[in-house]
């Protein structure tokens, strides 16, 4: 049974073809990962098939009555709202009917008795539908899921303005699971979120038995939860049975069948045209030649599409530093409350180190904390002498201007054909370089960031999350650039995958933690 249908879908941005002539289907029971490189324009299907953005050509059919759930990794929560605010408002149908029964009971003290028993007979059905839907219960539904992703530990009266990305992300999650819609849209859920949290999320979708779409780079996760993929590519849709391994398998099989079917035509074609060309002059030859060139018309030429550019990275090493980069001693992390007990770091110039630790227990803080971008509430740091610290911030806003102009402002020394060659390094097409910051995809954005330190010299690497959403080439040429970078590192990553190949050592700020998250 069909539960979507996407129906010749085609859709630009600023003159580029993002889809042509697409067509999709969602069948009941379907775990679907929607795949590609950065800026193919998943998200972008996403928000198509929610209409949230309208294609310029094509049709979206949903069935009738179908509930849909959409996890947007770029949506906000406003400010002065509590975590428990933003999860009752999964129940905000019921809550508006709760209010509509209260409104008529005011009005009864002044009306007819036929306004009366209309509004009896209204408030009779909004009662029905609350006693069915457990509108009473709602606050142990809510405290059970709430429990489940960890929010209860971090406070459920707290301001969502004060949360971390990933507490953040666990919100949106938790009030999406609270909607118990009919299909999950997913993109990006893993980003953010600390090991234990990915654990649960995919036991759930394993569990789920109704169909998603999910977006993802983690291919480990991806693996273990999807059993269809959706390849976005070159402005098409391909469809694949079987988790992610299972289409990287068949579609290198298809493209090596590609290229081997190219050049036996390229060589055929070759042939039919030179024969052409030396005998279409000649009269006793002229109808073979018109002959072989009718056959040439008629050929359907296959087209090997041009690798797209993959990013280099390498990382520049700064001067040397002293012998300790950073000397923590007796910090206590946090803001206007403790986050941490007492805790001692040293870091010494060449280690590689991962912080891990559960989102909200401080592993940003303890970044900004080391570079005294903020102060620690108890304790002090000592940094190093010589210290050429390259920083990858977790959160950065958007940007209006070109990717050309944000790397100039970095870099004004540097000539356009500099700035263009450094960007194009990283991955970016001509048409991405030329594009506003603000109208790029999150793994876009994340390599003109990392740009922006590949160009600069660093005797120490500072990383906050730096694989959320890049693509898998990215993430490997990334971590073969860490491995190979003879500075400091310390990084904060969810993926163990990533930095494990990486980093000599682990600061586990659990050990020190005097919050869950």
């Amino acid at each position: 049974m069909s539960i979507l249908n996407v129906v010749s879908l085609s859709h630009g941005f600023g003159g580029r073809v993002i889809f042509e002539d697409v067509s999709f289907r969602l069948l009941k029971g379907e775990h679907i990962g929607l795949i590609g490189a950065n800026g193919e324009g998943k998200s972008t299907f996403m928000k198509i098939i929610t209409n949230t953005l309208d294609p310029d050509e094509g049709k979206i059919i949903w069935s009738n009555k179908v509930k849909v759930g959409y996890l947007d990794q770029h949506t906000s929560l406003e400010k002065g709202n509590s975590i428990n605010d933003i999860l009752q408002t999964a129940y905000k149908d019921l809550f508006d009917m709760e209010a509509k029964i209260n409104d008529y009971y005011i009005k009864m003290c002044d009306c007819s008795e036929d306004e009366m028993n209309k509004m009896l007979e209204e408030i009779g059905e909004y009662q029905d539908t609350l006693d069915n839907r457990d509108f009473y219960t709602l606050d142990i539904k809510i405290d059970e899921v709430a429990s489940a992703l960890g929010l209860k530990d971090i406070g459920l009266e707290k301001d969502v303005d004060e949360l971390s990305g990933g507490q953040r992300t666990k919100v949106l999650l938790a009030k999406l699971l609270l909607e118990k819609p009919d299909i999950l849209l997913l993109d990006e859920p893993t980003n953010y979120l600390d090991e234990h949290h990915i654990v649960w999320l995919k036991n759930y979708l394993n569990n789920y038995e109704n169909a998603f779409i999910l977006i993802s780079h983690d291919i480990p996760f991806l693996n273990d939860v999807v059993n269809v993929v959706y390849h976005v590519d070159n402005s098409s849709l391909t469809r694949y049975v079987g988790n992610y391994d299972e289409f990287s398998r068949v579609f290198e099989i298809n493209q090596k069948q590609l290229e081997s079917a190219y050049n036996r035509q390229t060589a055929e074609i070759a042939k039919l045209e030179d024969f052409v060309a030396r005998n279409k002059a000649r009269v006793a030859t002229r109808g073979m030649a018109n002959s072989r060139a009718k056959k040439l018309d008629k050929i359907e030429r296959i087209e090997i599409r041009g690798e797209k550019p993959k990013p280099h990275f390498t990382f520049m090493m700064g001067r040397t530093c002293s012998k300790y980069v950073f000397e923590a001693e007796k910090i206590v992390l946090g803001y206007d409350s403790p986050l941490s007990k007492p805790m001692d770091i040293v870091l010494e110039k060449g280690q590689k180190k991962a912080i891990i630790g559960a989102n909200g227990l401080g592993k940003s803080t303890l970044l900004k904390t080391l570079m005294n971008k903020i102060n620690p509430l108890e304790g002090y740091v000592h940094m190093g002498e010589n210290l050429e610290i390259g920083y990858f911030e977790q959160e950065v806003l958007n940007v209006n201007k070109t990717c050309i102009d944000d790397l100039w402002d970095e870099y004004p020394a540097l000539s356009q054909y500099e700035i263009r060659n450094a960007l194009a390094r990283c991955g970016l097409t001509m048409e991405q370089i030329e594009s506003k910051v603000m109208v790029l995809s999150g793994g876009e954005q994340a390599k003109l960031r990392l740009c922006k330190l590949l160009n600069r010299p660093c005797n120490i690497l500072i990383l906050d999350e730096p694989t959320n959403h890049l693509d898998q080439d990215a993430k490997n040429e990334l971590k073969k650039a860490l491995i190979e970078y003879k500075g400091t590192i310390l990084i904060v990553c969810h993926e163990v995958e990533f930095y494990q190949d990486i980093v000599d050592g682990i600061i586990d700020l659990s050990q020190s933690s005097l919050k869950i998250a």
